[in-house]
């Protein structure tokens, strides 16, 4: 080591000497070296303190705020459904739960023990595997945070806990609010129902930018008035602002804005005539729609067979889901805006209008109905319904008798693009504008329509059954009850709803799906023609269905106080070879006629207009007509509608002129 130096001593020893110069210089240097590094590192440390408090202050604070304060969101409760009168259609049910905090459990007591003495109280049955399943989410979840061990509750269940509730400390009743529907399956398909939000529902509300508002809401509507007016009918979320403790229990609340309960919604359903009409329809698939033709008004709203709707609304099996789902009968289709049905005879009068406006036929028109109707040049017979015809008439005579070769002849000498042009203007094919979501635009046909269905040209054999109806037309209940009110009201357009205020209603609502985009409301006037005179035609037409000595509605009509007039419809499901007859008894029942009567009175002034189809029933004088008068009846001689009284008897004597060969 250069510091020490040998030398020899006396008597020859070695003595070693220090260099403290050296020695000092080293220390020196390391001196230097550390008081660096110190001085490096307390720099750095000063710095990270200035960055941490003063640069970076207004971000901890924030992030300190959260974590101390917890914003819980509320929900709202959810708008109540009226009929036109008041009575309560949908409402919100107070349900009951019982929760415990584990952190307040009887440490005398096992949990197991503590739940099989609270279940023997209530007397509820839960397997070894379910216990077993609570038991661990109490033991293993946090001490503070409650826990459902008990829900559905009746009210002696309730007062049996509350009797007995110091027998179970951190145990407490919690009533929550649940959607219930008190007539069950009468009002399924216009109401609809709510179910708790999956996962298409939450991509549509951040779609819309509307999830902070379901943040504490488990169910939204799913089908029916439920889901069109859903914005309406929810309301707005409230919250509680609190601060909570290093583990998240909470110590105390800052701040409370209560929710925003949603609208209540009053219908122009009358619950009377809705029970009436679900009891006409019976064990019969099918429906029936009563509307005012003035308004636009919707009374009765009935597709048969229904279902629960409180199923979907506490949690539907799966076992309960596929029975419905495999359900020949289809009880989860909406009959009267789903149901595609070929209107039959039912659209006579619409075709009368077009035939009229169209210069093809006039009031005077006489035609020889024979047995059947052949195109020229061809031998192809398009049969009458009655066997051997009904000899020489005039368009009124036509619909009275609902003559079908006098409509073939008709739609023939129009083609299929007039008839696809006024059709369409009383509504087939499109939407009706009802206020419900699950609407089927059926099939009204048209050149462009066969080409792209069957890539085939139209061809005029396939125009002569569109005459009465037939072929490939189809059309919906809401539909056909829409295009007779139109023709009532002598082509103004008419918009069939569910919701009083629709106006009003529907603009809110499309404000909020639609935002940036400017509401367009209905137009006036659906259908424009040279004289008015011409719906009066297709009227009085419908008028001797009822009430002529030939009208194929007149049984069904004796005797009433009023004056009706309607339009009877038998709807082929399959085709019948040219040398064969239709024969009910010999096919499958789900190859028979469906029955369509379509009936509006007074006459003179209509206030309520019916539409009646029943699937596989036969014909529709028979059996659809007699429902569409008890339907009326019903709401027309109900001394709960004074207002029609004045109206009866205006038109007790009204007979409207005939002309007749």
């Amino acid at each position: 080591m250069a510091l020490n130096r040998d030398q020899n001593g006396p008597m020859g020893q070695r003595v070693i000497f220090r260099d403290n110069i050296a020695e000092a210089n080293l220390f020196r240097g390391r001196f230097l070296i550390a008081f660096a590094v110190v001085l490096l590192m307390s720099a750095a440390l000063i710095y990270n303190l200035y960055d941490l408090q003063i640069e970076r202050h207004e971000s901890f604070v924030s992030r300190s705020n959260s974590n101390r304060i917890k914003i819980i969101p509320i929900a709202p409760p959810r708008g109540l459904i009226y009929d036109r009168y008041g009575v309560l259609l949908a409402e919100n049910q107070p349900l009951y739960e019982i929760e415990v905090i584990p952190e307040n459990l009887d440490r005398d007591k096992t949990i197991r023990g503590t739940l099989q003495e609270l279940y023997a109280l209530l007397e509820l049955n839960t397997d070894e595997k379910e216990l077993d399943q609570l038991v661990e989410k109490i033991r293993l979840g946090k001490k503070f945070k409650s826990v459902v061990v008990a829900s559905k509750l009746t009210e002696e269940q309730v007062a049996a806990f509350s009797v007995n509730q110091y027998s179970f400390p951190g145990f407490s009743v919690e009533p929550k609010l649940k959607r219930f529907y008190p007539f069950g399956s009468t009002l399924t398909h216009a109401l609809g129902y709510v179910a708790r939000i999956n996962q298409k529902d939450v991509e549509l509300l951040e779609q819309l930018n509307k999830t902070k508002n379901y943040a504490a809401t488990q169910d939204i509507g799913k089908q029916g008035v439920e889901k069109y007016y859903e914005d309406i009918l929810h309301g707005r979320v409230g919250y509680k602002k609190v601060e909570v403790d290093s583990v998240g229990r909470v110590a105390r609340t800052i701040e409370f804005e209560p929710p925003t309960p949603g609208r209540d919604i009053y219908l122009t359903i009358d619950i009377n005539l809705q029970k009436k009409a679900q009891e006409l329809l019976g064990e019969h698939k099918g429906a029936i729609l009563l509307m005012d033709p003035v308004s636009g008004e919707i009374m009765a709203f009935a597709s048969n067979p229904s279902y629960d709707p409180n199923m979907f609304v506490r949690g539907i099996l799966s076992a309960e889901y596929k029975e419905l789902l495999n359900n020949p009968d289809r009880p989860l289709i909406n009959r009267v805006s789903q149901g595609g049905y070929a209107p039959a005879s039912t659209i006579k009068p619409l075709m009368t209008v077009m035939g009229l406006d169209e210069g093809l036929i006039t009031p005077k028109t006489q035609f020889f109905g024979g047995p059947y109707y052949s195109l020229p040049g061809s031998t192809h017979k398009f049969r009458d319904w009655r066997r051997w015809g009904h000899g020489w008439m005039d368009v009124y005579r036509a619909i009275e008798i609902s003559c079908d070769t006098f409509f073939y002849d008709l739609a023939f000498k129009s083609g299929i693009d007039n008839i696809h042009k006024y059709m369409s203007k009383f509504g087939f094919g499109q939407h009706s504008g009802i206020d419900l979501y699950e609407e089927s635009l059926a099939n009204l046909p048209s050149k462009e329509w066969k080409q792209g269905r069957f890539k085939q040209v139209w061809v005029p054999g396939d125009t002569v059954p569109i005459g009465i109806g037939q072929g490939y037309w189809t059309t919906t209940l809401i539909q056909l009850v829409r295009a007779h009110a139109i023709l009532t009201q002598h082509g103004r357009n008419v918009v069939p709803h569910l919701a009083m205020n629709y106006q009003e209603m529907v603009q809110e609502e499309f404000r909020a799906n639609h935002p940036g985009m400017k509401y367009v409301p209905p137009k006036d006037m659906a259908v424009d023609v040279k004289s008015p005179t011409f719906f009066d035609v297709g009227m009085k037409g419908m008028y001797l269905v009822v009430n002529g000595p030939e009208g194929t509605g007149r049984r069904a009509f004796a005797g009433t106080p009023y004056k009706a007039a309607g339009k009877s419809g038998t709807a082929q499901i399959i085709t019948i070879k040219q040398d064969q007859r239709y024969n009910a008894s010999a096919i499958a029942k789900e190859h028979r006629d469906n029955a369509l009567f379509v009936a509006f009175a007074p006459y003179e002034s209509p206030k309520a207009l019916v539409g009646v189809i029943l699937e596989n029933a036969g014909g529709g004088s028979k059996f659809a007509a007699p429902i569409a008068r008890k339907m009326l009846d019903a709401y027309l001689l109900d001394p709960a509608h004074p207002q029609l009284k004045e109206a009866e008897k205006e038109n007790a004597e009204a007979k409207p002129a005939r002309s007749r060969r």
